[in-house]
């Protein structure tokens, strides 16, 4: 069967055949320390709560509480995690962390805090209890790298906005469950910036990357909004929320330069946004391969015809 071969149905709720098969999973990737560089894997076990183990560590600053995060502490993206010991469903497994300069430490250990804070220059702890309201620290001066902060949320003011983004309840995650990016959206954004940024979908940190197939005329997942997503005839995908970004997507990692010229083509080309957020209506094993059927409108819905500019879903 070929990655656009229509799968045999599972065990989902949305209706098999009656679908448009729009892609097949290019990647899945996990974080398994918020704001760190991750890693693909070749399967993922998805819940109403995300991907197991996906950020399942994160920095808390002792001062004010907050999550730490590269909006304030980009050398954060110089840092790998990634498991020696799988997690599952009732365990938590253990994750490795690899330093810029090579030093590696478990996450569960005392001096995990001390390596990380003495790169960063200030004093952070390593935790993997999520409060039930948990908040991520923000400078407003470059939250958006040079974007004007009204371009990007037209009720906001860099004097009246907060200083924290609010995260998904009882999670270190930023909004959503589960962040989807497809391939032809990425292609688009790198075609109206004019080719002279390195526009990478690891600047935008997809749990699933989705090859949408060679066209790159439009930003694929807004015709996704307002339908359903029926991943591997298992798991279904719904309530799609276009994703705002921010700086994070401009920021220096491995062979990527910084360059914010990627942020302000995606502000001024797509309100922002990029990839889509999702809710998980049916849980279950994604792989790599499996074919992605849409199941709904089909009909493209910019971020700001869903919901006006002020209510886009914000990612970084």
């Amino acid at each position: 069967m070929g990655p656009f071969d229509h799968a045999e149905p599972g065990g989902s709720d949305a209706q098999p055949g009656t679908g448009k098969v729009v892609g097949s999973l290019a990647e899945l990737w996990r974080y398994p320390v918020k704001s760190m560089r991750g890693g693909t894997v070749s399967q993922l076990l998805i819940t109403d709560r995300g991907s197991v183990g996906d950020r399942a560590w994160a920095l808390r600053d002792p001062t004010n509480g907050r999550i730490a995060s590269a909006k304030r502490f980009p050398q954060l993206l110089e840092f790998r995690a990634a498991y020696e010991v799988e997690p599952t469903m009732t365990t938590s497994g253990r994750v490795r962390i690899e330093a810029p300069d090579g030093q590696s430490v478990y996450a569960d250990e005392p001096a995990a805090s001390e390596l990380i804070s003495s790169f960063l220059g200030r004093r952070l702890r390593l935790e993997n209890q999520p409060r039930v309201d948990e908040k991520t620290g923000i400078d407003r001066r470059t939250v958006f790298g040079d974007v004007p902060v009204s371009e990007m949320k037209p009720d906001w003011t860099p004097e009246t906005m907060p200083d924290y983004f609010q995260l998904k309840t009882g999670t270190f995650f930023e909004i959503g469950a589960v962040y989807l990016l497809g391939s032809g959206s990425v292609g688009h954004l790198r075609e109206l910036q004019g080719g002279t940024a390195l526009i990478d979908r690891r600047r935008f940190r997809p749990n699933i990357y989705v090859d949408t197939g060679p066209a790159t005329d439009r930003f694929v997942e807004d015709e996704w909004i307002g339908g359903t997503l029926e991943v591997g005839g298992t798991v279904v995908l719904d309530e799609f929320q276009p994703t705002l970004w921010c700086v994070t997507s401009t920021l220096a990692q491995e062979e990527l330069p910084r360059d914010r010229s990627v942020l302000r083509t995606t502000a001024q080309y797509h309100s922002g946004c990029l990839g889509v957020y999702a809710s998980v209506r049916h849980p279950g094993l994604v792989r790599v391969g499996h074919q992605v059927v849409l199941h709904g409108p089909g009909v493209a819905q910019p971020p700001s015809r869903v919901f006006g500019r002020a209510a886009r879903r914000r990612r970084g």
